[in-house]
């Protein structure tokens, strides 16, 4: 389903912008050698493994999964009014060094 959904926003989108790229000899010949074997241009194979990539490098920083009693102690130590920690107080009081 996800893979379904990914290609058709790909598709379904106008293309406005370009990217220019220089690449080592050895890596175009990679590209072109799985684009081919995917059977996709050189751009949808380049533009696809980007888009994955990025929301991989995204994804883990800004989502994440917990089994569901993690996610209950999570969830737990949220709501837990907070507490002050004189060693916590004095560090962020310090002036930031430059």
């Amino acid at each position: 389903m996800y893979a379904h959904l990914a290609y058709s926003r790909a598709v379904s989108e106008t293309k406005t912008q370009r990217v220019h790229l220089r690449v080592a000899a050895g890596d175009d010949e990679l590209f072109r050698s799985a684009a081919a074997e995917t059977h996709e241009s050189l751009s949808e194979f380049l533009v696809e493994s980007g888009r994955e990539r990025a929301e991989r490098v995204l994804a883990d920083r800004t989502r994440f999964v917990l089994p569901a009693a993690e996610w209950r102690a999570f969830t737990a130590a949220l709501d837990r009014p907070t507490r002050e920690i004189p060693s916590l107080v004095e560090l962020f009081r310090r002036p930031r060094p430059e």
